[in-house]
């Protein structure tokens, strides 16, 4: 049996099990390799050689979190929530409590959207927004999970579809570039309209977690007692102008660098030498911000290492090409067959703009000898390297969402966030990435 498919199974179900991510793909790294052929000491050097391309995304996110850290401290987000829930008013009941409830969910479906290109930040705002929140998610029966889903469809949706920001970087500069370098001829112009009809399922996943999957309350535990009282906390007009000069000097640092490292450190310097932060608690603050990320880094980390093995034994190209014997002449079989192992390829490295190189080597000559259109096969690479971005354990797209949903204890990252954003995701976009596949 194919190492990758081994391996991807034997992480997931690792996951499963509440096995530790960062275990469960140090071990499936392994077992990757030596399925594969590779010696002991040969898969451990490429795990190791792998490690290096996690780094970045590792400390970025730990700088992150401590920017979040310091910008809760500041008193703003507090500010926002004890708005939101004033807006409450002072029975559960009230009359307000269902708009409220839609004014978050749409608040935060319009930020995780627009963390891809208007301000692209990626999940740099889910610790700062999403934690001060908890509670009053928790007082109107929010089912996190849908929160969860309504985070990675901004995060994966807006991608696959808007050529801007990340959007930019997925439509033209990896996935065109590598369809064009393998000789399919495709136009920029062509690659939003191609992924047009995917993204439709994406949406369909999201219109079905709301309306039908997570409409139910769902009890949670309130940590800190929402307080009754309407009257709005003293305000320390320096502190809140101070963290919105460092929000917008750190989004205009990490556009200018292109680096969310120095986009974070910006900010966190701001808060540090602004005297909002005594020197005293600017170290524990540090601490708190970098811990409550670094599990994210360290599953990047790994997961870095476990592509590095993966493309180490070549086992991708043996499992795509030996499709053929199965495939034979049926094209419908071909395109699914196809996205299925996109969808496994992308559950184990975690990453769909990591996955297209991986593929388009193998997938675009094979599209081209079945007939399909240059349309049909953009939408082939472009969505088996999307299947699995939602619903991966060592995805971004469900490890950020788990990071700012688990602040108090109450989302399990598995059964909260990957389980429900596989099903309402990766199976939608399946079937309407098979379904543009044949039509186009």
């Amino acid at each position: 049996m194919n190492a990758v498919v081994i391996a991807v199974c034997l992480m997931l179900f690792l996951s499963f099990i509440r096995i530790n991510v960062v275990v469960a793909l140090t071990i499936s790294a392994v077992v990757a390799g030596l399925v594969g052929g590779l010696t002991i000491n040969q898969t451990i050097a490429a795990f190791n050689d792998g490690l290096g391309g996690g780094a970045q995304i590792a400390l970025s996110y730990a700088l992150l979190g401590a920017f979040a850290a310091a910008l809760s401290h500041s008193g703003l987000t507090t500010l926002i929530s004890h708005a939101i829930i004033n807006k409450l008013g002072q029975e559960p009941n009230s009359s307000n409590t269902q708009m409220v409830r839609w004014l978050l969910l749409l608040t935060i479906l319009a930020m995780a959207i627009s963390s891809q290109n208007i301000l692209p930040i990626h999940i740099a705002f889910i610790p700062i927004l999403i934690p001060p929140l908890l509670h009053v998610m928790s007082k109107l029966n929010i089912d996190r999970r849908l929160i969860a889903c309504i985070l990675t469809f901004g995060l994966v949706t807006t991608y696959m579809i808007l050529p801007i920001g990340f959007g930019g970087i997925f439509l033209n500069d990896i996935l065109l570039a590598n369809l064009n370098t393998n000789g399919l001829n495709a136009l920029s112009s062509q690659i939003p309209q191609a992924m047009l009809l995917p993204a439709l399922g994406m949406v369909c996943g999201l219109f079905i977690a709301i309306f039908i999957s997570y409409r139910q309350p769902r009890q949670y535990m309130i940590e800190q007692p929402v307080s009754n009282s309407t009257q709005t906390p003293t305000i320390n007009r320096k502190s809140i102008v101070i963290s919105i000069s460092a929000i917008v000097i750190t989004l205009i640092v990490q556009l200018q660098t292109d680096s969310m490292i120095f986009g974070a450190l910006s900010g966190f310097i701001i808060f540090r030498f602004s005297g909002i932060i005594k020197q005293d608690i600017s170290k524990d603050l540090f601490n708190q911000g970098v811990h409550m990320m670094a599990n994210i880094g360290f599953i990047m980390i790994a997961a870095a290492g476990f592509a590095a093995v993966v493309k180490s034994t070549g086992e991708v190209g043996t499992l795509v090409t030996s499709l053929g014997d199965i495939i034979g002449d049926n094209k419908a079989l071909a395109a699914l067959l196809m996205l299925i192992v996109g969808l496994l390829i992308t559950m184990g490295i975690g990453s769909s703009f990591s996955t297209i190189p991986i593929i388009a080597t193998i997938y675009v000559p094979l599209a081209l000898s079945f007939g399909f259109s240059v349309a049909a096969t953009i939408a082939l690479v472009g969505t088996a390297a999307a299947l699995g971005d939602a619903g991966s354990p060592a995805s971004d797209s469900t490890l950020g969402p788990t990071a700012g949903l688990n602040a108090d204890g109450q989302h399990d990252h598995i059964r909260d966030s990957v389980i429900p954003t596989f099903v309402h995701y990766n199976i939608p976009l399946l079937i309407f990435g098979w379904i543009a596949a044949m039509v186009l």
